[in-house]
């Protein structure tokens, strides 16, 4: 006992706990021979020690205090010298610190229990940064730093008019534009294809778009792209896409084709273009975006919406098929029109890139199912690592062989055949740690991706005025034929007329291809020096750039507001179907319920 508490004393009055200690050396005979009589003047000498004013050590190990024998009875009689007092706190100072502070401090101001927007918006600014302030200058200071090591390591590309610069800029820009628009509840993909266009269009800032080294964006577009595509083959569901497996192959083939036929006879007819150049620019616009379909999709299914009748299923699985067709076409028509390398293989090459694609994504898809191994420590993350790195393998693979149309397929084919074996896995409620590291992966390069597709959107392009509505007719006789067929291929595959009207919406939108390929006819122009061709490629740039500002917007709004009006929703927590029919009978039944007891309580009143 009393150890304990000459040690408590010691540490509360800031005494050196040695120092007690040597006390206790000096005199533990006397301690341990008058327990019951001398043990009295040690206790009232320790409570005149915690009685005194908080004094400094001096120092970290301070001279031992002198212990002083009593003549009377043998008693021991301690004196503590005082230690030389240490710099003082200043109490005037933390109370006006303090007084100043209280005002803004979330601690005495804290929200009421139904706090209006006024309070909301106050408390929002209090300190310590909290919430959505903090996330933002988090944000923003991380992106400030990631901009002082590139200048560290990269000198003048990180300054402005630099390639990094420019990319840092259209990150921060891209993520607020996101930000902004998902506060008016529009898809946060419209606010950074904006951005992305003010960027490299506007005269004051376009020098931030002009800064962007065009491998780079190119890359990282790339990079982006595959990631979403992981992301959509990771969702696929193999129930569905075994009921839906003739219907993707006819949405994927039979909308395609019929609007590339329909813009390439409007653009004969109304631009003048000959007949392969018509039908170029057909398959130029008959490409649906991946990068603006799966992310909507995959938005509307994390909340539920049409996972009844697997319709993301379908929708994402036939937009890789529909490019894989569309450049596949667009290859064909331009040897065709440039007379470029032996015309049989470019036509036999479609087929055989779509074939390479799916069956390097099964053949590494099975490699997953083992690799790493269950007893490996840090599985997931490997496994993450793998899937990401064969992803990207297969997407900048392709391109390396000249086999571009393989890449995307062979992406999202891997995904979901490593998926099929990984769900069996899982213990039923686990959560997904894989699909939480892809979102992680999109949340970084979403910004990215649709940034630098606004960005490749140059309004300088449009040089001649005469022919920009006759593109848009073009365009506008393209989309009413798709959005037609659309709705037509998909009867008998179990929809409903909402379903398929909402496929038909979802089955427009047009960003990534048209940005890719826009452009290949006229720089193949440029290079043969032919004025009449430099005019063709120019025109069939040109309403490809119109069919990016026009549709990637209206696409995406149009699947935002659509889904949930035509699509059911199953319940994620409970996996029910929720009918608003039915929520609304029930309401009305309540309703009428709630009616019939107050009549009957007021009859038996009467």
């Amino acid at each position: 006992m009393l150890y304990a508490s000459l040690y408590c004393k010691a540490k509360l009055k800031k005494y050196s706990f040695l120092n007690c200690i040597s006390v206790l050396g000096k005199n533990v005979e006397n301690y341990t021979c008058n327990v019951g009589t001398k043990a009295q003047p040690e206790m009232t000498e320790l409570k005149d020690m915690n009685s005194e004013h908080d004094q400094g050590n001096g120092g970290p190990y301070p001279s031992p205090p002198e212990a002083e024998e009593n003549g009377e009875e043998g008693s021991l009689k301690v004196s503590i010298e005082e230690e030389e007092p240490s710099s003082p706190k200043c109490p005037a100072l933390r109370s006006c610190f303090h007084s100043c502070s209280k005002p803004v401090r979330t601690k005495y101001h804290p929200l009421s229990e139904n706090p209006g927007k006024l309070e909301r918006f106050r408390f929002a600014f209090m300190c310590p940064p909290h919430g959505n302030l903090a996330m933002y200058i988090q944000f923003f200071v991380l992106c400030a730093m990631t901009w002082a090591v590139f200048i560290a390591l990269t000198k003048d590309q990180a300054l402005p008019g630099g390639n990094i610069f420019s990319l840092v800029i259209l990150f921060t820009a891209a993520v607020a534009g996101g930000y902004i628009f998902s506060l008016c509840r529009l898809p946060p993909l419209l606010g950074m294809l904006i951005v992305g266009g003010m960027l490299s269009n506007i005269p004051v800032i376009k020098t931030v778009g002009q800064g962007l080294d065009l491998q780079w964006s190119g890359a990282l577009r790339k990079i982006a792209l595959t990631v979403i595509l992981i992301r959509a083959g990771l969702g696929l569901d193999p129930v569905a896409l075994r009921k839906l497996s003739f219907t993707v192959l006819r949405l994927a083939f039979a909308p395609c084709l019929m609007e590339c036929l329909a813009e390439g006879v409007a653009a004969h007819f109304l631009l003048g273009l000959p007949w392969e150049w018509g039908f170029m620019l057909g398959f130029v616009l008959a490409a649906v975006s991946p990068a603006v379909v799966v992310p909507s999709l995959l938005n509307l299914s994390d909340r539920g919406y049409g996972l009844d009748k697997g319709i993301p299923t379908l929708v994402i699985a036939a937009a890789s098929v529909d490019d894989v067709l569309a450049i596949t076409g667009f290859g064909v028509v331009l040897g065709i029109a440039f007379t470029q390398g032996d015309l049989a293989l470019t036509i036999v090459k479609g087929p055989l890139e779509a074939l390479l694609g799916v069956a390097f994504g099964c053949l590494v898809g099975v490699f997953l199912w083992y690799f790493p191994a269950k007893n490996q420590p840090n599985r997931m993350f490997y496994r993450s690592l793998l899937l990401f790195s064969a992803g990207l393998m297969a997407t900048f693979g392709s391109d390396a062989v000249h086999l571009p149309g393989a890449g995307p397929l062979g992406c999202l084919t891997l995904a979901f055949v490593a998926a099929f074996r990984w769900r069996k896995e899982r213990v039923e409620g686990e959560k997904d740690d894989i699909a939480e590291m892809v979102g992680i992966l999109w949340m970084l390069f979403q910004p990215l991706l649709f940034g630098l597709i606004g960005a490749a959107v140059n309004f300088d392009n449009i040089k001649d005025l005469n022919s920009l509505g006759l593109g848009i007719a073009v365009l506008a006789i393209g989309l009413v034929v798709r959005i037609i067929v659309s709705f037509c291929v998909v009867f008998g595959s179990g929809l409903t007329i909402k379903e398929q009207i909402f496929v038909a919406l979802a089955w427009f939108p047009k960003a990534t291809v048209q940005a890719a390929i826009g452009g290949l006819a006229l720089d193949a122009a440029i290079k043969l020096n032919n004025p009449e061709m430099i005019e063709w490629g120019t025109s069939v740039l040109t309403t490809a750039v119109l069919s990016i500002i026009i549709t990637a917007p209206i696409g995406a709004l149009a699947i935002a507001i659509s889904g949930p009006l035509l699509l059911n929703r199953i319940d994620p927590k409970t996996g029910k179907l929720v009918v608003k029919d039915v929520v609304k009978d029930n309401e009305n039944s309540e309703k009428t319920s709630m009616l019939a007891a107050k009549e009957n309580n007021e009859l038996k009143e009467l």
